[in-house]
């Protein structure tokens, strides 16, 4: 089920780049922008991940933390978040429990063949945990900037 703004974030926990746990609890009282990709090292997944990077000081800035979520394995995560200088946490979410609850785990088409998997989603949420905007479905290319635009204060 897909998150609308106005209702309230599902908690959330998970592993992860340093084997570390980390929740929804460790993000109260602040903005977080969740972003969810299918797969580190990939053109898309590392595009949009530098993408952020480039953008991290601009939504923090404006009260944002970021999170990445992928079912990758922490060990990846680590390769992934050290070799890009990524200034932010990778969740990794191997059962896909997060993404479900977020409304990122469903069915896909590619090349006319449907599967289930991640479905490319960024969720912002405010302060007090509330959803104030969720993207479905986007091209990697060009995403945090198109969310820079909408968030950024």
């Amino acid at each position: 089920m897909r998150l609308e703004p106005g209702q309230k974030a599902p908690t959330f926990s998970g592993v992860d780049h340093n084997n570390v746990e980390v929740s929804s609890a460790d993000f109260a009282g602040r903005d977080l922008l969740m972003y969810f990709y299918p797969k580190a090292f990939t053109p898309g997944c590392t595009t949009e991940a530098c993408d952020f990077r480039d953008r991290y000081q601009t939504f923090a800035a404006a009260g944002y933390a970021i999170v990445g979520v992928s079912p990758d394995e922490p060990e990846k995560l680590a390769r992934f978040h050290d070799e890009y200088k990524l200034p932010f946490s990778l969740i990794s979410d191997p059962d896909h429990s997060i993404a479900e609850a977020f409304g990122a785990w469903g069915m896909k088409k590619n090349y006319g063949r449907e599967y289930e998997g991640l479905i490319r989603s960024t969720i912002a949420i405010d302060a007090d945990g509330i959803v104030t905007a969720a993207w479905y479905n986007v091209k990697a290319t060009g995403h945090a900037e198109r969310i820079e635009r909408s968030v950024a204060k």
